[in-house]
């Protein structure tokens, strides 16, 4: 190992050998490389230096289809080893380079000498196409040379890598075979044919040369053998006749055709095109794309069927630069040429290329001359796949609109290799071909930057991180896009990031922003939109209305005011169109589709240019009215009936019974599958005054917000829906968004606040006689007021509210407020009116069918009977309430259930039990940051503790009095000092008694 100035160790070139048994070398050392696994995996990164093998790849070379479930950890580790190998016998450190999904094997200055043996396979190749015949000679032998025996001979895992190569030699080999004949050299190559055609007995290239050196040499009759014994073997085994080749050289031999003697053979003249349009200097990114597209090599093997990979996907996401940037990296495994034609399926200005007129150049750049390419387009197709047959060329079809468009291009063999780009998907490939499907989507944010840096320039970009992350959202991380993006920045060097996102974020500016001209993003999306059918093209622009993430087929239906079944097919063929995508539900599973935020807009100005103003609002109006029927409709499932909310004048939209009934079957879950679309609704309509909508679907969505702790959603409803019902004058609205917002503030037990929405809602609400609103704004200032201890102003909010509810007839508002009542009587010392109040709000929510309303009023029943020392019976009913609870996926009340679970058993004294209940409900409450519960769970903890005689339970209680004092909890402030000046009498280690606790806890 060499040294450079002071000792230090300078890295030595590698050689890797793996046209043979694999070996390493530096200088004059071999280097040993560890076991099989570290072998394979070594294997596999030299089968494709320079590009990403994936992990997937490598555990399905070591371990063959059987992986342990540590696989991934065994591969880190075998690459971890190769480095050190490598780090320590030559001092290269950056050989193997990791890179999402897997490692690259980066060459550098190092040689692999697969790589070699290409490189000298193709140089000889250009001198047979230079008519060079002795010099191609002499540098395909050189390459034959630097093979030692089977590729990767012995490597376990590396098979099908390994018989590439093996392919790769034996063409090579052929075709040194025919320039050898062609020089003469017939009966030298006798003896290596025969070897060759034994081993190999289906290579028709090589009998071919071997019934050409037979009859050269004067041997006839094993000319016509060889012939025989070929089409005896085809026949038998592959039950098929040998190719057009063979029997035209089967049928020269018989007549002793003169073209066979050496002397009329001409120099051959083999074209080999290079038709692939430069690649783009910005391309980036797309790894797990182009090692899918890598997979296309892997099944050319010349009897499988012809490899094809689709790339399919909206105007300027990258289909060319992807196929293009592709194609280049392994051009050289396709040594007959690479073609290349732009089918135009989708140009503004021309008709789509057609087949035949493609056909013509194709077989012209194959060296066919012109007057010999047929007319007729099925016979040009026919002689194209002929020329094909013993070549392998890779074929790049970009823009293609349909199958029928490349069903005439398509080779007749599996040693080429076909590339198609286009929008739609090609439905009509599958089944024939062996098909690798991409369907290219927008850029990863990581991917769009990278780009971003390559077009606008690294230190423009980096500068201001935030503000290009925020530009390639604004560009959708559409490549297109971007790339328009970085040219404008790169072009304006006086322009910061923030002032091309400024400028972007005009949402009714931004197209104009990122096209040019006659090109650009708009162009592109321009030539899809004007392809759909009329009624695709109406559905498209008045979906791009909306400004919702994501929705289902109904919402299309609405929209169009079709129904269901037209506006599925139609939306399917904005899907087909690329103009849509398709998402799976989170939560349901079920199909959803979303825009890409431009071609969203785009419909938007489509919308605006080709539909009337009442149009559009008419669209928007059912459209919302939809989402109000199914929420209504799902609230009262919920709820089993219309109640604890009210409602406005907003109009619904009439859904067909039986989709309404299929959409609601669990109601829950289509709110939880709804709720972004719900919460972009209501943004919507208040900002556009639509403030009747706003309001009301706040109101019946408030179920999914309060049930599963969606209190951002609520509030970001809610204060556009007030700000929107101020803007109009919408008096019940405005009333409404402050019960609503003050709803929340009790949610999240911060009571001064929401008293403080409730005071004037409630005054809106009576001057505008809204009786059922009253009722819940007294109902909330009930609870208040039982929060700050003022007990005898709660009971009479709670009276009011009890008879607003009768007279509207709002049972579950009535059974709450029944409940509520009886913790009022509870505190206030009266025990038995409040079991008495508790059992009649649990018999009331069930008879209305109210799961939740039941859990809740079952809870306050256990905390009554908690009081009148029954904790055995408040634990049964604790354990009901959690049941009911976990039902409805209600997580509060599975909170509020536990923890009463928690303390009806440390009342039996079941310390261990319940200190396992309340740390189960510690981590939930943790989770929904609801500081109250948490201080309860925390009291009851502390009891715990000191009825242990542990000394931490102290502090344990007066952390949580001390929350208490923060809410403004007086009355718990107080109960909690009692149970900590109890603690601090008895002293560290002395328990006090639980029955001792309950009665402090409960005076």
């Amino acid at each position: 190992m060499g040294t450079g100035d002071g000792g230090v160790f300078l890295s030595q070139q590698l050689v890797f050998r793996i046209l043979g048994q694999l070996v390493v070398n530096a200088g004059e050392r071999t280097i040993s490389v560890g076991g099989a696994r570290q072998r394979t995996v070594l294997a596999m990164l030299l089968l494709s230096p320079d590009r990403v093998v994936s992990v997937d790849s490598l555990i399905k070379a070591v371990w063959q289809g059987s992986p342990p479930s540590t696989s991934r950890n065994q591969i880190a580790i075998c690459v971890s080893g190769l480095r050190k190998t490598f780090e320590s016998e030559a001092n290269v450190d950056d050989l193997i380079v990791t890179a999402h999904p897997g490692y690259i094997l980066a060459t550098g200055d190092h040689v692999v000498d697969s790589l070699e043996f290409e490189e000298e396979v193709r140089r000889g190749r250009e001198l047979i196409r230079r008519g060079q015949a002795a010099e191609a000679g002499a540098v395909l032998e050189s390459a034959l040379n630097l093979w030692r025996g089977p590729a990767l001979d012995g490597i376990n895992g590396a098979e099908e890598g390994a018989a590439t190569l093996d392919e790769l030699r034996l063409d090579a080999y052929e075709e040194l075979a025919g320039l050898r004949l062609q020089l003469g050299q017939h009966r030298s190559l006798i003896g290596e044919l025969a070897g060759l055609v034994k081993e190999h007995p289906l290579r028709e290239q090589a009998r071919a040369h071997l019934i050409l050196a037979h009859y050269r040499s004067g041997r006839r009759a094993e000319a016509l053998e060889v012939f025989r014994e070929a089409r005896q073997l085809l026949v038998e085994e592959l039950g098929i006749e040998p190719g057009p080749a063979l029997q035209e050289l089967h049928d020269q031999v018989l007549r002793d055709a003169p073209e066979l003697t050496v002397r009329h053979i001409a120099a051959p003249t083999v074209s080999l095109p290079a038709q692939l349009p430069a690649g783009g200097a910005a391309f980036t990114g797309r790894v797990a794309q182009l090692a899918l597209l890598d997979g296309l090599l892997d099944e050319r093997r010349g009897h499988a069927p012809l490899a094809v990979g689709a790339i399919s996907g909206v105007s300027g996401v990258g289909k060319t630069a992807l196929a293009v940037h592709w194609a280049h990296q392994v051009a050289e495994q396709f040594p007959d040429g690479q073609l290349f034609a732009d089918l135009r399926g989708y140009d503004e200005h021309d008709d789509p290329t057609a087949a035949s007129a493609v056909l013509d150049r194709f077989l012209r750049a194959l060296g066919v001359p012109g007057p010999q390419v047929p007319t007729d387009p099925n016979e040009r197709a026919a002689l194209y796949r002929s020329v094909l047959g013993s070549r392998r060329v890779l074929i790049l079809l970009d823009n293609a609109a349909s199958y029928q468009q490349v069903r005439l291009l398509m080779p007749g063999n599996g040693r080429c290799c076909v590339l198609i780009t286009g929008r739609d998907a090609l439905d009509g490939l599958t089944g024939d071909y062996a098909v690798r499907r991409i369907g290219l989507n927008v850029m990863n944010q990581d991917e769009a930057i990278r780009l971003l840096r390559k077009v606008a320039g690294e230190e423009r970009i980096a500068a201001d991180p935030a503000g290009a992350e925020l530009l390639s959202q604004l560009c959708d991380r559409l490549p297109l896009a971007l790339r328009i993006a970085g040219a404008r920045l790169a072009a304006k060097p006086h322009w910061s990031v923030r002032t091309l996102v400024n400028r972007l974020s005009d949402q009714r500016l931004r197209l104009d922003e990122l096209s040019q001209g006659d090109q650009g993003v708009r162009a592109g999306f321009r030539l899809s939109y004007r392809a759909l059918p009329p009624a695709a093209a109406r559905m498209y622009r008045r979906l791009g209305l909306l400004a919702v993430p994501d929705f289902t087929s109904w919402v299309g239906a609405a929209v169009l005011d079709t129904d269901p079944a037209t506006a599925e097919t139609l939306i399917e063929q904005l899907v087909d169109a690329q103009l849509l995508e398709v998402v799976t539900g989170e939560t349901d599973g079920a199909i959803r589709y979303r825009f890409q935020d431009l071609l969203r807009l785009f419909g938007w100005e489509c919308a605006q240019a080709e539909e009337t103003e009442e149009e559009r609002d008419a669209a928007l109006d059912r459209a919302f009215g939809a989402w109000l029927s199914l929420a209504d409709a799902a609230h009262r499932r919920a709820h089993g009936g219309d109640y604890t909310i009210i409602h406005g004048p907003a109009p619904r939209l009439p859904l067909p019974e039986e989709m309404v009934d299929d959409l609601l079957a669990d109601p829950m879950a289509w709110f939880e599958s709804e709720r972004a679309a719900i919460v972009a609704v209501v943004e919507q309509a208040s900002r556009t005054d639509r403030s009747a909508q706003a309001w009301d679907l706040t109101m019946s969505s408030s179920t999914l917000f309060s049930t599963h702790n969606y209190l951002e959603d609520w509030r970001t409803c809610a204060r556009h829906a007030l700000e929107a019902a101020r803007r109009t004058g919408d008096r019940i609205g405005e009333a409404a968004m402050l019960q609503s917002l003050g709803s929340l503030e009790i949610y999240q037990s911060r009571y001064a606040a929401a008293e403080a929405w409730l005071n004037p809602a409630q005054q809106l609400f009576d001057e505008q006689g809204e009786e059922h609103g009253l009722a819940l704004v007294r109902r909330n200032l009930a609870l208040c007021g039982r929060f700050r201890g003022e007990l005898g102003p709660a009971l009479r909010h709670a009276e009011e509210a009890l008879r607003g509810f009768r007279k509207v007839g709002d049972l579950m508002s009535e059974s709450y407020v029944l409940g509520l009542m009886a913790q009022i009587e509870l505190e206030c010392g009266r025990v038995r009116e409040g079991i008495i109040l508790s059992a009649e709000a649990v018999s009331m929510s069930r008879a209305a069918g109210f799961l939740r309303g039941e859990a809740q009023n079952t809870y306050r029943l256990a905390e009554a009977q908690m009081r009148n020392g029954e904790p055995a019976r408040a634990a049964e009913h604790c354990r009901t309430a959690l049941g009911l609870s976990r039902v409805e996926g209600d997580t509060v009340g599975e909170v509020f259930a536990l923890r009463g679970l928690g303390e009806a058993l440390w009342r039996q004294e079941l310390l261990d039990d319940a200190q396992s209940c309340l740390q189960d409900a510690l981590r939930v409450a943790e989770e929904l940051a609801d500081r109250f519960l948490q201080a309860r769970i925390r009291v009851d903890l502390g009891v715990i503790l000191v009825a242990r005689g542990d000394g931490e339970g102290a502090g344990m209680l007066d952390r949580a009095r001390a929350v208490f004092t923060d809410l403004g909890a007086d009355a718990w402030q107080r109960r909690v000092g009692r149970l900590g000046d109890a603690a601090r009498t008895a002293g560290p280690g002395s328990p006090v008694p639980v029955a001792e606790l309950a009665r402090l806890l409960d005076n």
